[in-house]
């Protein structure tokens, strides 16, 4: 146990390392962060903890875990991009403790410290430990729940089936039913594959009614106030359209082919993909020899079916987006965790030094595609704005790459191995975060021109937004509601309203439109603009009274 808990601290440690340092810099990001960020102000806007609203009017997308968490966090911290980003950083902190504490109990301290330092040093993990959104939330409690119902397999406890059953209530307040789903997914297949090899220890069907109780005590309370308050249909719109409809469905055009997360996993898992195939093979050999011990060769059946099970069930969504895939990367830090654990043992092999090699080549691989990107798309001046730092970024993780590849040739350093790229890859998404972001703030006009709004708005004025990219900023930015005008002469749709109908209906009206000398109907009324950043412009409508 207190293996394990140095294991949780030093996760803990990398964890935060990655994702709290300049946390808070920078405006949020459209269209999720600034979206989540006003569902969650407008808790406090209307002091309604049940009934999650957006643009005023009730929101029923997901589930209130992360809009109560980044609420409370507001009134601690103020309305702004650290406070709304802190619950994904701690849920990520937490998960690196997590991983360690829980990979330790089953092959030792050493494996379970390299398994947090992989996890919490990957990309998507670093990435979504620094966005405004759920996902964290969601991975840490599937990660919890996976791990305690896998323990109560194996000891037969009741106490860890309910502990699991509280995590999975967690997760679906964080997002739905998801993380019950695929925890149990992940877990029968588990329980039937340990039950072949003579090590399940079912616990008793009393022990599945506490965790079921657990469960029910958890995540029912704010169902039944919410069907209390409105009825049946924002459930519906939750567990029917919003997530069964999104495996059914395509929602918002986020769709993809069967392969999408193939690549997906590829770019989430820098730089410790160029081990995995490695580690693939090596844990094959592992879960086939006996001296390897029973409870490392449970917690590698279990890493296959978290890697394998959820990128299939995922992989036939018809709905797709890059984070849904992120609660199966423990699983892929076990398995290379595991593979840095046989080379501390046995001295390093050629294949690990060929992996660690390849991540050098891999960033020149993608410095070039990205070069290429900018060029046929016109972005090369934008790319320009953070190359510099880019380099920067690329060339520590190459050095650490190098490093952890010069301590694989020596055997007494062999067990230090991972420490340089984990350290490298930390350092290097804290100087994109605390360098590099600050400069892409000039190609977010919203922030910009909400802020001019904001410092003369008046309680009858109407703000609105037609052909600009970013009604979700300009909403958080300001205040509900914000209309989205559909272009004069075309048939409103998506939420959009007749252009006329906004213009006319206060005594003035603040619009962001594209910043282009054009044509557009005033109704009569007076049109000045008032100032443009890059290609957005803020016009104010105000004077006499439409013409009719």
């Amino acid at each position: 146990m207190r293996r394990s808990g140095r294991a949780a601290l030093v996760g803990a440690a990398i964890a935060a390392l990655v994702t709290l340092p300049g946390l808070g810099v920078g405006t949020l990001w459209d269209n999720s962060e600034t979206a989540y960020g006003e569902v969650a102000r407008e808790i406090l806007l209307t002091h309604d903890w049940v009934v999650m609203h957006w643009n005023g009017a009730p929101w029923f997308i997901q589930p209130p875990l992360y809009f109560w968490c980044a609420a409370l966090c507001m009134l601690v911290f103020g309305v702004g991009s650290f406070a709304l980003r802190l619950p994904a950083a701690l849920a990520t902190i937490a998960m690196g403790a997590l991983v360690g504490r829980s990979v330790a109990r089953y092959a030792g301290e050493r494996v379970g410290i390299y398994t947090a330092l992989i996890l919490s040093t990957s990309l998507m993990q670093a990435v979504i430990g620094r966005l405004a959104i759920m996902d964290a939330l969601l991975d840490l409690f599937v990660a919890a729940t996976i791990f305690a119902w896998a323990r109560a397999l194996e000891s037969g406890r009741s106490r860890d089936v309910v502990v699991g059953a509280l995590a999975a209530a967690f997760g679906f307040l964080a997002k739905g039913p998801v993380a019950p789903v695929v925890a149990l997914l992940v877990l029968v297949p588990y329980a039937w594959w340990q039950a072949r090899c003579g090590r399940l220890r079912m616990p008793r069907a009393a022990a599945w009614g506490w965790g079921a109780l657990a469960f029910a005590l958890v995540a029912l309370p704010w169902i039944a106030l919410l069907v209390a308050r409105i009825g049946m249909h924002g459930i519906a719109v939750l567990i029917g359209h919003y997530t069964i409809g999104r495996y059914t469905g395509v929602i918002e055009n986020q769709s993809g082919p069967v392969w999408y997360y193939v690549p997906v996993v590829i770019l989430g898992f820098f730089p410790w993909i160029a081990f995995l195939p490695s580690a693939v093979a090596a844990s094959v050999a592992a879960v086939r020899d006996a001296d390897a011990g029973d409870d490392v060769r449970a917690l590698i059946r279990l890493a296959w079916l978290w890697a394998v099970v959820p990128l299939l069930f995922f992989s036939f969504a018809r709905t797709k987006l890059p984070n849904y895939i992120a609660l199966e990367f423990p699983s892929l830090a076990i398995l290379v965790a595991w593979y840095f654990e046989q080379a501390a043992r046995r001295g390093a092999r050629r294949s690990a030094l060929y992996s660690a090699s390849i991540v050098p080549l891999a960033i020149a691989a993608v410095a070039i595609a990205v070069a290429l990107f900018a060029r046929d798309n016109r972005l090369t001046g934008d790319v320009l704005v953070v190359s510099r730092d880019l380099a920067i970024a690329g060339a520590v993780t190459g050095a650490g790459a190098l490093l952890t590849a010069a301590a694989l040739t020596r055997r007494p350093w062999a067990p230090l191995a991972p420490y340089p790229l984990a350290i490298a890859a930390a350092l290097a998404m804290d100087v994109l975060a605390l360098v590099a972001l600050p400069r892409v703030e000039r190609f977010k006009p919203i922030p910009v021109l909400a802020a001019r709004i904001d410092a003369s708005l008046l309680p009858s004025d109407a703000v609105a937004i037609r052909g600009v990219a970013g009604a979700n900023g300009l909403l958080f930015y300001t205040r509900p509601p914000v209309f989205e005008l559909a272009a004069p002469g075309t048939q409103p749709h998506d939420g959009a309203v007749p252009m006329r109908s906004v213009i006319c209906s206060a005594p003035r009206v603040w619009v962001v439109a594209p910043a282009r000398r054009s044509s557009q109907p005033t109704y009569g009324r007076t049109r000045v603009e008032i100032t443009r950043d890059g290609t957005a412009a803020l016009y104010l409508y105000e004077g006499p009274p439409c013409v009719r």
